[in-house]
């Protein structure tokens, strides 16, 4: 696994648990951060900057997600999927550091590792309905 794309996955392992359990968000990083030895530093903070922005501005992405998904209401979306897309949507709206089709390519991925059967496809049609809105949504985020 990319170093960046191992990032991403343990930020959403992370993001998952404070959903599910109420774990305080930077808790659950760390933990994983100390189960994992391999990613390096810059690596680590960028799991850390993930984790952060998005368990910050979880709120506000689910009501984009809702806004330009209306289709799939957040409630409803498996907690897998809904951070995926969290994660996806930051990256794209907010951190100017990845291309918007990297970020649906690994939003994709990490649906492949660890959704269902049908989440790839799901988390594709959601970011590519965001994506026609992504200009409106990033003048919403920022």
């Amino acid at each position: 696994m990319k170093p960046r794309t191992h990032a991403r996955s343990i930020a959403l392992q992370a993001l998952y648990e404070a959903d599910v359990t109420g774990h305080p968000a930077g808790e659950a990083l760390q933990h994983r951060l100390e189960e994992t030895s391999d990613l390096a530093a810059r690596h680590s903070r960028f799991a850390s900057r993930i984790v952060q922005n998005v368990a910050e501005r979880s709120a506000r992405l689910d009501e984009l997600l809702a806004r330009y998904a209306p289709e799939w209401p957040i409630e409803d979306v498996a907690p897998i999927d809904r951070n995926i897309l969290r994660i996806a949507l930051w990256e794209i709206a907010v951190y100017d550091g990845t291309p918007l089709k990297v970020a649906i390519n690994e939003a994709v991925e990490l649906a492949k590792t660890y959704g269902s059967d049908s989440s790839p496809r799901f988390v594709n049609g959601v970011l590519g309905s965001i994506a026609k809105h992504i200009e409106e949504i990033k003048q919403t985020l920022r």
